[in-house]
């Protein structure tokens, strides 16, 4: 089991050291800086980083969330003020609105654009630091803010399941995986051996009732990120990984 747990702290870990790197990186998954590169031509990094995540998580799921993402990690680190599981329903269907409307404004843009198309994998940073100057940490702690803030609010990755505009990208990949019968990362379990124990339920970072979805025999689904922490912390060896064809 200590083996096994050192997993979730290596994963804690990655996630600390990219929210240390955020004012480096926040461009490079800023919704705003592809529609202004939209508008005059250019295929930033942004655009790039969103594009790459869709085609990664065909087979690898939504591992960035909970790997590497700084916002996750920002929200991880407050769950000690408010361990509160968000409710599951249509309230995660607010991301996808924001999303579509999001992309509908870049694609627009693009048709509109001043120029011909380019790339430009380091629009608006400074030699790629995203944050260069003074007045852009007004920008950086008002994002931060708009994380936080809804997770001391009312729970565990709040932000993920209603907000997020990345999300959807490694939702679309994980659709085309099934849709194409591709194999890809998943958490697999053994209901039989499931005790109801519960320690799933409170490990999970997305505050998923993993024990219902093991007794129902259930898809863990697209708020799963594949984190690992259920596996890990389940002494009867429910759940494991598995790589294997979506059906």
């Amino acid at each position: 089991m200590k083996n096994i747990m050192k997993r979730q702290n290596v994963r804690k870990l990655i996630l600390i050291i990219s929210m240390l790197l955020f004012p480096l990186t926040i461009w490079y998954m800023s919704p705003y800086l592809i529609i202004q590169g939209a508008m005059e031509g250019i295929v930033t990094g942004s655009f790039i980083v969103f594009l790459l995540m869709l085609l990664g998580s065909v087979f690898f799921g939504r591992l960035f969330c909970s790997w590497t993402c700084p916002m996750g990690g920002m929200q991880e680190c407050l769950f000690s003020v408010n361990k509160k599981a968000p409710k599951q329903g249509w309230r995660n269907n607010i991301k996808y609105v924001i999303w579509t409307v999001w992309i509908l404004a870049v694609i627009i843009c693009f048709i509109f654009r001043k120029k011909e198309i380019t790339i430009d994998f380091f629009y608006m940073t400074d030699h790629g630091i995203s944050i260069a100057e003074i007045y852009d940490y007004v920008i950086y702690y008002g994002v931060v803010f708009l994380i936080l803030i809804p997770a001391v609010l009312f729970g565990k990755r709040i932000f993920c399941h209603y907000f997020c505009w990345m999300a959807p990208f490694m939702v679309i990949g994980m659709k085309i995986r099934k849709l194409l019968h591709l194999p890809g990362i998943h958490i697999v379990s053994e209901k039989e051996k499931c005790i109801s124990c519960k320690k799933c339920n409170q490990k999970c970072p997305m505050g998923l009732n993993v024990v219902k979805l093991v007794k129902n025999d259930c898809d863990f689904g697209t708020e799963c990120i594949q984190c690992g922490a259920c596996v890990d912390n389940c002494s009867k060896t429910v759940l494991s990984y598995g790589f294997k064809r979506s059906k």
